[in-house]
């Protein structure tokens, strides 16, 4: 397989994965398989089985896994799990890697209704964002006026520190020129009063991030036509067929951010400074690599844009190629996470940008890492393969140039960290945890400490549950968890867990 069309499969892979990840969970059961073969822990998304090294490059630092000892769960907390149900439909899922779970105990998810979508374009069943309060309602988000929620979908794709929402809708209206539902970016407010963004004329939009003060960051399409690989890339995968442009709306219309040279960028997070993490075609020309032009991260702030660059490759995005470039990838800091393809790109590692520099995180051996998400304390969780002769990765945490191995719990394979919190408990997934990937314990949720063995998370579960945790999405600092959880009967349920200490 060539570079170009191996790209391209990651790409078209990707955006099955997203659209599901982002619109609920319908499909979760049927493409388990295959959307966790990116997004999750078989360790499937691979050139090949195995890949060549790069020989230019020197590992960091590392600490290695403590041995696991059979997913013993002595010395962690108890938790109470909270299955936070449906709007009626079979499915919910809190979303990754969205910033979904607060410390005031606020948790937003994806649920699904009674009302069945007939063509399934993000899903099966119309699905709508609800969130969980820290008494325990769940709330259903208004939609905004004039648009009838039964035949729409609506999403929460970030949850601020004081309550504000950002995301999209559907409108009602199909794009004549994808064939697709008009998507428009919306925030809900700390009351939950609810305004449509609008675009720059265009047909889609979305929320991927706001700050404190309700300024929010995102993409939306404008009327100029552009090749639908490009507009849908930077359009977070929703089929797009003009230009995607980054923009800041801090209350009234939405600024356009400008590019990198191309024409299409899209802003993925803001923090309380206003400093905005992009990325942005550089150009106009299609890289035989990857099928797309060179695609750089930027920094936006006062109207200045920094070009970040790559690690030699010609594709750089915040976030990572498997999960997606939203959530947690800029702190207050201004220190900024992202993937990049190496020269040639064949491999990919996780980077930061920090003091004006890109560094390479490097991995525990193999030729691939990703990062996910940073916390103000400059920790960084990720995932990094161990060998370039397995197919498999561990969850790592990265800091000060250190990478740490967190191991896996046996008899799973693979490993993911998505979260820390300021006690340093860390939750992620895990993968390749049976021989049969239909089973519902194919895949599971693990925690770990410092000085701890990594634990499965279903084994804290008290009192015992029939659900099966199969991912970690978040931790708060009080120690709540957020994740989803297969029912004995196959749905997908997003689910809360709760310290018994608390």
């Amino acid at each position: 397989m060539t570079n170009r069309n191996y790209w391209m499969s990651l790409v078209a892979a990707v955006t099955a994965t997203a659209l599901l990840t982002l619109s609920g969970a319908a499909l979760a059961h049927d493409l388990r398989k295959f959307g966790h073969s990116l997004s999750a822990e078989d360790g499937a998304v691979r050139a090949r089985d195995k890949l060549t090294n790069n020989r230019g490059y020197q590992s960091p630092h590392h600490i290695a896994a403590t041995p696991p000892s059979g997913a013993t769960s002595s010395g962690y907390p108890r938790y109470r799990l909270i299955d936070l149900g449906t709007l009626g439909g079979p499915n919910s899922n809190t979303i990754y890697p969205a910033r979904g779970l607060n410390n005031r105990g606020l948790l937003i998810a994806s649920a699904e209704t009674a009302v069945p979508d007939p063509n399934c374009y993000l899903d099966c069943y119309y699905s709508h964002a609800i969130q969980r309060a820290a008494n325990g309602d769940v709330v259903e988000l208004p939609f905004p006026s004039g648009i009838d929620p039964s035949g729409n979908y609506s999403l929460a794709g970030d949850l601020t520190a004081n309550g504000y929402l950002g995301g999209f809708i559907t409108n009602g209206e199909m794009d004549p020129l994808t064939d697709f539902p008009q998507l428009r970016p919306v925030v809900w407010g700390l009351g939950y009063t609810v305004w449509n963004l609008g675009t720059f004329g265009g047909n889609s939009g979305a929320v991927n991030m706001l700050n404190a003060r309700g300024d929010a960051v995102g993409m939306a399409l404008n009327t100029i036509p552009e090749d639908p690989d490009f507009a849908s890339f930077m359009n977070g995968f929703i089929p797009a067929a003009t230009q995607s442009r980054a923009f800041l709306w801090q209350g009234s219309t939405l600024q356009d951010l400008g590019t990198l040279g191309g024409n299409d960028a899209a802003a993925f997070a803001i923090n309380e400074s206003g400093l905005v993490f992009g990325m942005s075609y550089t150009d106009t020309t299609a890289n035989d690599a990857t099928g797309l032009p060179t695609t750089h991260p930027f920094l936006w702030k006062n109207g200045q844009m920094w070009d970040l660059g790559t690690l030699g490759g010609v594709l750089a995005v915040p976030g990572s190629f498997a999960y997606g470039s939203w959530g947690a990838v800029l702190n207050a800091r201004g220190q900024a996470i992202g993937t990049s393809t190496l020269a040639g790109d064949v491999n990919w590692h996780a980077f930061i940008w920090d003091n004006g520099m890109m560094t390479d995180l490097g991995t525990l051996g193999g030729n691939t890492s990703e990062a996910l998400a940073i916390d103000d304390d400059g920790w960084i969780s990720g995932r990094a393969d161990f060998s370039p002769d397995s197919p498999y990765h561990h969850a790592v945490l990265w800091r000060n140039g250190v990478i740490r191995d967190l191991g896996v719990v046996t008899p799973c394979d693979n490993s993911t960290a998505t979260a820390r919190n300021s006690d340093g408990y860390v939750v992620g997934g895990l993968g390749h945890c049976t021989d049969n990937p239909n089973d519902l314990t194919y895949f599971s949720a693990f925690l770990w400490r410092s000085g701890k063995t990594m634990v499965d998370l279903n084994s804290l579960v008290s009192p015992q549950s029939d659900l099966h945790i199969e991912f970690a999405t978040g931790i708060n600092d009080a120690g709540e968890i957020a994740g989803n959880a297969y029912l004995p009967t196959g749905e997908l349920h997003a689910v809360l867990l709760i310290p018994l200490s608390k």
